[in-house]
């Protein structure tokens, strides 16, 4: 089989050509245009492809042998215990925290007022787009109580006191869950379920992070809320759609944040902002208090500055939540074999032609991951190409419909509400039939079938995380934005599989290009072995100097 990628033949539109766009597809006449640009993308290509005997029932993720489960805060210290790998600058990660406020260094109440005065400072500054939402005097209240824990040697657990970001796609009591919209404001009642286990063991919430709208697109922009910059080149983007989790936590805000990721929606914008971002095993983490978009391949997942505050941060709100019974099956989330940096006997899946569909300083970064990773005792393994086609229309057909379906009360009271390149990708989803969601369905579970089959053979998948580094924001489209799809196929060409199989990924800092944008290297392992990716990320991390972005803040002083 010869790998083969469609190039994705769409216009890049802005401004009142968008706009005109935009009104020609929502309208009657809009079935032809909408024909043409997914039949000349591999749309029709991908109708006539029989997915065989392959039923809409998805294939169950096997368990591997249990690893040895403790409790979360447990898990939890042991990861912020772990030594520091990454060579290059120094930064503010969870176990600085805990170190600053066991030493009497710093107190959480002394670290809020420094976060609440940077932010201030960034955003009048920098306009960096970080936040949609905050509450700065319910954070240095939760910041004196923390202090006083720490004063009195009796702190919740290792992230006490440590600050952390969530994305404003998940339900924070009091606080309106936008999803990055202008309509919904409606406060929560309860906290997620994610967020009630981080609140649990002491972490701050800092406030709601902006996001692309609805999570529909992977570039970051949202003309509601301000636009999210990249702290490494505030002129380019942040990926998306967990825009501002990332990027805060590249700035020195936060060293975990936690975002959601439907198609890449966490490894994205780590990868382009030089964050480590972990998309767990399909029902891993909890959705509860997580507003429906996309029931199917949504997940929830942390963000870090290193791998160990990703897996302190997995190690809190992973588990089953009665709450959300897609979680119920699981077996208990551990972190064996964390601490060790041999990988002898592990074997790492490649297919070269199509980790080398990446631009150039890409593909040199993450094939000095690879190095990195058989230098440590890994062998590579050939493994045969995707078929590109095949994961972006299953993918596309399943996701855009579910949102749809989802968003429909909101766009039948009024779509115009909606950002324009939201409106693109819900007229797209339109012009799917029910078909093409049942076709879809059959070829994830068929992929999802051959996926399995392959993992038998090696342990873990390595691609780069994205084709390019961030591209420059199209300042003169603003606030709207643009529909820009090769620049969305560049983005999510590598992290589809992962979201249609429901198999954890990873995306690690693997260094950075001619201008000193990020590039990120994702290993997608077998379900629930989330903790083989966290090991073989720290091997990584230990190989790869790291840099400070040009808008960074330092909380501990």
């Amino acid at each position: 089989m010869t790998y083969r990628r469609d190039p994705v033949k769409a216009p890049r539109v802005s401004g009142f050509a968008l706009r005109a766009f935009v009104n020609v597809i929502e309208s009657p006449l809009g079935a032809p245009v909408l024909g043409k640009v997914t039949a000349d993308s591999g749309l029709e290509r991908f109708r006539a492809f029989d997915p065989g005997h392959a039923s809409t029932q998805q294939v169950p993720l096997p368990h591997p042998q249990p690893g040895q489960a403790a409790p979360p805060k447990e898990l939890a210290e042991r990861a912020v215990a772990l030594p520091a790998v990454a060579p290059g600058e120094k930064l503010e990660t969870a176990a600085s925290f805990r170190e600053a406020y066991r030493s009497g260094a710093s107190t959480p109440s002394a670290v809020v007022q420094r976060l609440h005065k940077a932010i201030a400072e960034l955003e009048e500054r920098n306009r960096m787009g970080f936040f949609i939402s905050r509450k700065p005097e319910e954070v240095e209240r939760a910041a004196e109580e923390s202090s006083r824990r720490w004063k009195e040697g009796a702190p919740l657990s290792a992230l006490d006191g440590v600050p952390v970001v969530i994305k404003d796609e998940l339900d924070l009591q009091g606080f309106p869950t936008t999803l990055g919209t202008k309509f919904l404001k409606m406060p929560a009642e309860h906290d997620a379920t994610v967020a009630a286990r981080l609140k649990a063991a002491g972490a701050l919430i800092l406030g709601k992070a902006n996001m692309n709208e609805v999570g529909i697109n992977p570039i970051g922009l949202n003309p509601h809320h301000g636009v999210a910059r990249n702290p490494w080149d505030r002129g380019h983007i942040t990926g998306g759609s967990s825009s501002g989790s990332a990027s805060t936590v590249a700035a020195g805000l936060a060293p975990i944040s936690i975002g959601a990721d439907g198609g890449g929606s966490v490894r994205i914008p780590a990868a382009l902002c030089g964050v480590v971002g972990l998309k767990a095993t399909f029902g891993r983490i909890s959705e509860h208090g997580v507003p429906p978009l996309c029931w199917q391949v949504g997940h929830v997942g942390p963000l870090g500055q290193t791998v160990a505050d990703v897996a302190a941060a997995y190690a809190i709100v992973a588990g089953a939540d009665a709450a959300d019974p897609a979680t119920l099956a699981q077996p208990a989330p551990h972190l064996d074999g964390l601490e060790e940096r041999s990988l002898n006997g592990l074997r790492l899946g490649i297919c070269w032609p199509y980790f080398e569909d990446a631009d150039p300083d890409v593909v040199a970064r993450c094939k000095e991951a690879v190095r990195a990773l058989t230098e440590a005792g890994a062998t590579v393994v050939e493994v045969p190409p995707p078929d590109l086609n095949t994961i972006l229309w299953s993918h596309s057909c399943i996701i855009l419909s579910e949102m749809r379906d989802a968003l429909r009360p909101h766009i039948e009271a009024d779509v115009t509400r909606f950002a324009l390149d939201t409106r693109t990708n819900l007229a797209i989803a339109a012009h799917f039939g029910s078909a093409d969601l049942v076709h879809a369905m059959r070829h994830r579970t068929r992929l999802t079938r051959e996926t399995l089959a392959l993992m038998k053979n090696i342990d873990a998948m390595v691609t780069p995380t994205t084709g390019i580094t961030a591209p420059p924001i199209p300042e003169l489209s603003l606030p709207d934005g643009e529909s820009n799809l090769p620049v969305v196929d560049a983005l999510m060409r590598y992290v589809r599989l992962a979201n249609l199989s429901g198999l954890p990924a990873i995306s690690v800092p693997a260094g950075y290009d001619a201008k000193g944008l990020p590039v990120g290297v994702q290993l997608m392992a077998r379900a629930y072995e989330e903790n083989l990716l966290l090991r073989m990320g720290r091997v990584i991390e230990a190989a790869v100097p790291r840099r400070i972005p040009k808008v960074h803040a330092r909380a501990l002083g």
